[in-house]
């Protein structure tokens, strides 16, 4: 609805101006065309035009509009382009976003080791990037039917990721991952993470509503809340967490930063803390994802990065995912 009216204001606007630039002569034709108040008159005041002014009112109306929203589109660059700002921002929705160069990435199927993904799903996303000299700031978007970020058997959640060569050099290692000796760093976004972060419990009645618990151990009356003991009960029945799987449980943060030298080898990078924030409206995610500046970014401007996007209606997950080659990335210098 208020976009609607918002059309129909720039409508009115542009027609006011259009009606402004015809020749006075020309507008006792029996041709009427009926203004409304945002031209400043009253809604039953009329104006004759002649037919063929019609015509150049309806044009001046539409080339009014393709202007406007030319206006707004941020500007398509053939690398991403790291801005320069005081602080970077978490929200996706912020309006510094707003203007900043935009990167539109396809996206590749992963179809080169296994598990492969053989159908393709998503087939670009969108990057802006944004940088305070000590962090860097990726805005990911990209169309998604559903949203999933409930986790379960044969559930899979949404996700995207950032990747940057771990060296700075002329020679590359493979974008699938890197290599042997040659590792990458990776700050990797779950939407299932994002939902514990912005308050889903982390219990069977919270991603169950439905389901019926007759009893935990950890819960008995003799085991006094927030005791050693029952805590200690607590993490027997979270094995997962028991064994040291920062994957699972309560989590502070939705972006996890990861280490890897090739397909199967990744892992937590305890040195680096990333974070970040995902929204979905509209049929569409827009993520931000936040980590440390890389090290190739601070000894050159320009450097190479990946990304990548995990549909979970799709069914994908690990290795089946959409992603990109290396990507140029230009880190913007401030003007001396």
């Amino acid at each position: 609805m208020e976009r609607s009216m918002k059309s129909g204001n720039e409508v009115s606007r542009a027609a006011c101006v259009a009606q402004a630039l015809l020749p006075a002569r020309r507008r006792s034709r029996p041709v009427f065309v009926e203004m409304n108040e945002s031209c400043g008159v009253s809604r039953r005041a009329r104006t004759r035009v002649s037919a063929p002014h019609l015509a150049v009112t309806m044009c001046a109306i539409f080339i009014a509009l393709f202007a406007v929203s030319c206006k707004k589109a941020p500007k398509a660059t053939p690398d991403v382009v790291v801005v320069e700002r005081s602080a970077v921002t978490l929200d996706p929705n912020d309006r510094a976003w707003k203007g900043l160069p935009e990167h539109i990435a396809p996206l590749l199927l992963q179809d080169m080791v296994d598990p492969r993904l053989m159908t393709p799903s998503t087939s670009v996303v969108h990057v802006q990037a944004m940088t305070d000299g000590k962090d860097v700031a990726f805005r990911l978007s990209w169309d998604d039917a559903t949203m999933n970020d409930l986790p379960g058997p044969a559930k899979f959640t949404d996700a995207c990721a950032v990747q940057f060569p771990q060296k700075a050099g002329p020679d590359l290692p493979a974008p699938q991952m890197g290599e042997m000796g040659r590792q990458v760093e990776i700050a990797f976004w779950r939407a299932s993470w994002q939902a514990v972060v912005d308050g889903r419990g982390d219990t069977i009645k919270d991603i169950h509503p439905n389901a019926a618990v007759d009893h935990y151990p950890f819960e008995a009356q003799s085991l006094p809340p927030g005791s050693p003991e029952q805590k200690d009960m607590a993490l027997r029945y979270s094995p997962a967490r028991a064994a040291g799987n920062t994957m699972s449980g309560p989590r502070e943060r939705p972006v996890e930063c990861l280490i890897a030298g090739g397909p199967g080898t990744l892992t937590p990078d305890p040195t680096l803390k990333g974070n970040g924030k995902g929204k979905y409206e509209k049929g569409k995610w827009a993520v931000v994802i936040s980590r440390p500046l890389p090290e190739v970014l601070r000894a050159t401007p320009r450097s190479q990065a990946a990304f990548a996007v995990w549909e979970g209606s799709h069914q994908e997950v690990g290795a089946r995912k959409m992603r990109t080659g290396w990507v140029p990335v230009v880190r913007e210098q401030k003007k001396s």
